[in-house]
């Protein structure tokens, strides 16, 4: 039975690896018009509806202006929406549009059929583990 240290080194040697992987798989099934920060930008406020400014640029990691810039040319694109919080009108909150779900759920959908075949190699048992 390995330890939680083994367990630990494990998953930091496969998680960067296992990452590469997806945004190896999404860079090949994107269009043109949606970049990797894009992706992650439209993929975490479809999982966190009504996501603050603040909240998308701690997670993706780029400053309050970086960020706001990269959800101004989003916006202009009508994949996002962004309003006024009605409780704090300094609060700016995230939505997607529907061009920005569908965007979305096609990377989505391409690269998991990619990575789905990818595992597929993958005895049985090694399937399950990562399930």
């Amino acid at each position: 039975m390995a330890t939680s240290q083994e367990c630990a080194k494990t998953v930091l040697d496969v998680v960067p690896q296992v990452m590469r992987a997806i945004r190896s798989d999404l860079r090949s099934h994107r269009t043109a018009d949606l970049s990797i920060p894009q992706f992650r930008i439209l993929n975490y406020i479809s999982r966190n509806p009504q996501a603050s400014l603040s909240n998308l640029a701690d997670h993706i990691g780029l400053t309050l202006p970086t960020m706001s810039k990269m959800v101004d040319s989003l916006v202009a694109r009508e994949w996002v929406t962004r309003q006024a919080s009605p409780d704090d009108r300094r609060r700016v909150l995230l939505g997607l549009t529907g061009r920005g779900k569908v965007m979305l759920d096609q990377a989505l959908a391409k690269t998991q059929a990619s990575l789905a075949k990818k595992l597929s190699t993958l005895p049985a048992a090694d399937q399950e583990m990562v399930s």
